[in-house]
């Protein structure tokens, strides 16, 4: 590693540490080699294993939680409350995390017509851990992605809390915008530290890694790996694969984002800015959460050749625009190639029948 890029690290290693964190997680997580794909694909394939972070079957959302709960405890909080859809990996980990800081989850799912909404996968693990749940049913394309939107229900929920006495921390959904009671970009900070860590394992390899590949949604995870990547001045291309929104709308919240968590690392001293954000969204098919076959075949295709399990809504949705990618000659060959698998597995149970009804008919992509 060069001298100049570890005296990078170390001073972002020694900013992270200074700020409140509680442990939640299990890291680093492993950057494995994808051998079968990289053959099939041309290129050199590799994924971070963020699925297996640890805290109630794993996922990306836990390292945001480090920060977002030391956050909430504090503010004085003695519960916490937050919003997503039926299958959240990022409710079933803030329940989780809440459980180990000993506060009260106050969870509001919102059901939209047309998805999985049994208690199954992310909603039976919710149940389990014993979350305070309050289901909504909405219109199909009804956003929810900014707390005003869902204003009206939240303080129904934050009333409840409040008249049993609880001081309730508001955490917006993924941890992404600065809203309720989240005053910092904590979520893309736990992102930052992840490019850090990622950067280190790369580097003890020999790797110089040339495109990060990952599903991006709320914006803190595409924002601090971004921001982290500035701050080291690494060559990586940050690629996020959209699961919903235009890329648009999607990237003027991570250039917001991700502008806010450069400057809690570099402030007046040193201005940096975010630099492009790269957002494909030529894979949201149906939209956030529809299956389709081409999420299906990237989920059979990565379990037969590596038996590894990605989920329906996130991570095999950015993987099958991977493969595309690849068929496309997106890449060069033999780039060096970085998956971020961000979790999810629970939600592969309650779209059992679709996905079995896909498996049917599968036929394996070729590169």
């Amino acid at each position: 590693m060069e001298s100049q890029m570890l005296a990078s690290l170390q001073k972002l290693k020694t900013r992270i540490d200074a700020f409140p964190r509680m442990t939640l997680t299990t890291l680093p997580t492993p950057l494995e080699k994808l051998s079968k794909l990289s053959h099939q694909f041309n290129v050199n394939l590799y994924i971070k294993r963020d699925d297996q972070t640890g805290l109630a079957m794993g996922g990306n959302k836990s390292r945001k939680l480090e920060f977002i709960i030391a956050d909430a405890l504090g503010q004085g909080a003695d519960s916490i409350i937050t919003w997503a859809g039926v299958q959240s990996n990022w409710c079933r980990q803030l329940a989780a995390a809440a459980r180990c800081a000993g506060i009260e989850p106050f969870l509001l799912i919102f059901k939209r017509p047309g998805l999985p909404s049994e208690d199954d996968g992310n909603l039976l693990l919710d149940e389990i851990l014993g979350a305070d749940i309050s289901i909504f049913e909405l219109e199909k394309d009804s956003p929810i992605a900014e707390l005003q939107q869902v204003q009206k229900f939240v303080d129904i929920v934050a009333r409840r809390a409040k008249e049993r006495g609880k001081r309730p921390y508001l955490a917006p959904i993924g941890g992404s915008r600065l809203e309720g009671s989240m005053r910092r970009p904590w979520g893309a900070i736990g992102y930052v530290n992840a490019m850090i860590e990622l950067t280190e394992q790369a580097a003890t390899r020999d790797i110089v890694i040339d495109q990060l590949v990952f599903a991006t949604s709320s914006g803190s995870t595409h924002a601090g790996l971004l921001a982290g990547a500035r701050l080291l001045d690494s060559p990586t291309t940050i690629l996020g694969i959209s699961m919903s929104e235009p890329k648009e709308e999607l990237t003027r919240l991570i250039e917001d984002i991700g502008s806010r968590t450069l400057s809690e690392f570099t402030g007046a001293e040193l201005c940096k800015e975010i630099g492009e954000v790269t957002v494909l969204d030529d894979y949201i098919g149906g939209g956030y959460g529809v299956l389709d076959a081409q999420i299906v075949r990237a989920i059979a295709l990565v379990a037969k050749k590596e038996g590894i399990l990605l989920d329906p809504v996130y991570t095999a949705k950015a993987m099958a625009g991977l493969i595309d990618l690849c068929a496309r000659g997106y890449f060069r060959s033999g780039e060096n190639v970085v998956f971020l698998h961000t979790g999810g597995t629970p939600a592969l149970f309650p779209y059992r029948q679709g996905i079995l009804e896909y498996l049917d008919c599968q036929v394996e992509p070729k590169a």
